[in-house]
């Protein structure tokens, strides 16, 4: 699997690292710590030191009742932190975490280059037509509900069915826009209790069945931290532990906030499967 960035291919043939920079005062874990530009250059350089493919850039938070901001908000959180860090580390491939068009195509103008939209769509199938304008790689996640009433009594029949089945619809109709290079991802914690999001782990390999490569977002989440009794901020073993999991059964990106420590399973899960 192989996705087009502006020209330059990245192979997923070997797991890749996507490093979460959110510029937003509210986010369940890092909300506010990057508020001014030499911190956030200095968490940039941190991560590509630590071996990071991708950052991901966010200014809106998508945590279970996050306040809803307007588009100025967020393109000025967003905008100029992306063309920061494209001035300062120019290879460094940089994604926006956003489902507008509008925000999409003024971060790929800054310098993004990957769309990594958390509604697949549904809330501005206008999305489709940037990534296709610009042949942007296309983050498609799903979601159950939105961010104010994803986690009230969210149920499902068969969760990894139906989730297959949507997922394969928008696929479908985004391909039909013109959308190339897609990257699935389940959407751990969005529209799911701590057992659906287990199931999903667990069954990872079924949704291979979509011929896209899997982003995977389990990190510091509360599938970890509720389970163990804890908070965000102790829950980087449990964060290791699952994405060790979701490497051995198909994940081809991690969605992570410690790079240094997932780029350590990365290779310690790459030497397993070459000593079968």
């Amino acid at each position: 699997m192989i996705l087009n960035i502006k020209g330059s291919l990245l192979d997923l043939s070997s797991p890749k690292i996507m490093g979460i920079l959110n510029v937003t005062p509210d986010s369940f874990y890092d909300g506010g710590v990057y508020s001014n530009e030499n911190e956030i250059l200095k968490q940039a350089e941190k991560m590509i030191l630590d071996g990071v493919d991708i950052i991901d850039i966010g200014g809106y938070s998508s945590k279970p009742g996050a306040k809803k901001i307007t588009i100025k908000e967020e393109e000025k959180r967003v905008l100029p932190i992306i063309k920061l860090i494209y001035k300062t580390f120019k290879k460094t491939i940089i994604s926006v975490d956003t489902f507008r068009s509008e925000i999409a195509e003024k971060s790929i103008n800054a310098g993004a280059s990957i769309i990594n939209d958390i509604s697949g769509g549904d809330f501005d199938n206008n999305i489709y037509k940037i990534a296709e304008r610009y042949k942007a790689p296309y983050i498609m996640m799903h979601m159950k509900g939105d961010p104010s009433n994803m986690q009230i009594n969210p149920t499902y029949q068969n969760i990894n069915y139906e989730i297959i089945k949507n997922l394969s619809k928008k696929i479908d109709f985004a391909q039909k826009k013109g959308v190339c290079d897609i990257i699935i991802d389940p959407g751990f914690g969005f529209g799911k209790t701590i057992e659906h999001n287990y199931q999903i782990l667990n069954n990872l390999k079924l949704y291979k069945v979509l011929h896209k490569p899997i982003l995977i977002g389990v990190s510091r989440k509360s599938m970890i931290y509720k389970l163990l009794k804890t908070d965000p901020s102790k829950a980087l073993n449990g964060t290791t532990a699952l994405n060790t999991i979701a490497l051995i059964n198909g994940a081809n990106i991690l969605r992570v906030h410690d790079v240094k420590q997932a780029n350590e399973v990365i290779k310690l899960c790459g030497f397993l499967k070459e000593n079968v």
